[in-house]
């Protein structure tokens, strides 16, 4: 248990302070880099860092989930899932830097209270805590689809990063739904959906 504790803190470190990698190719590889204006260049930087921070919670999430799964095929298919939005941290973090932006200074507070709120869905049974990742996926990809519209039509880097990373949330929302994951309360859906966009109004800005 100790050494597993070990792992999952380590994990968490390399999420926050190491540079993220990509075993696909980004998606954004030998696309031009448009011109833009600073305008244009600093509202884009900002929903790519939104991104790259919900890519962060997104890794907690999995982590704290995986961690209190019951099914070890849950708990596979979890761990399976966080190795795609590495990928994603590292299409997302390069992109805010060569937009001339900055991560957010709060991935830190994002991260701890995502590991949490992941590890009680998990404790919550299987069929919950899938129930609890498809939601926040498709909320995820509800932000996606909004930042698609959003961003100046020209970024085509920027866009290419962003639609496939829809492509992925949409997976991963599917396959927890097909492992029996339970809808959630309606309640409880505009809770997450109310968290969401405080940290999207803060990491836009901070």
């Amino acid at each position: 248990m100790l050494d597993h504790l070990i792992i999952e803190f380590d994990k968490g470190l390399r999420t926050l302070f190491s540079e993220a990698h990509s075993v696909r190719p980004h998606p954004d590889a030998g696309l031009p880099d448009a011109p833009l204006d600073e305008a244009e260049k600093k509202h884009a930087a900002a929903l790519m860092r939104v991104n790259h921070s919900g890519e962060v919670c997104a890794q907690a999430l999995y982590q704290g989930q995986a961690l209190t799964a019951r099914d070890p095929a849950v708990q596979q298919k979890l761990q399976q899932a966080a190795q795609e939005e590495t990928e994603h941290l590292a299409w997302t973090s390069r992109r805010v830097h060569e937009l001339g932006g900055h991560l957010s200074v709060l991935n830190p507070l994002w991260y701890t209270g995502s590991l949490a709120l992941g590890a009680f869905a998990g404790l919550l049974g299987d069929k919950w805590n899938l129930g609890f990742l498809a939601e926040t996926e498709h909320q995820v990809g509800g932000h996606l689809q909004s930042h698609l519209g959003s961003l100046p039509q020209q970024d085509v880097k920027s866009r290419a990063v962003v639609q496939q990373m829809y492509v992925d949330e949409t997976k991963h929302s599917e396959m927890a739904t097909q492992l029996g994951g339970e809808e959630l309360p309606a309640p409880l859906k505009t809770l997450m959906q109310a968290s969401s966009k405080v940290l999207t109004h803060a990491a836009y800005r901070i």
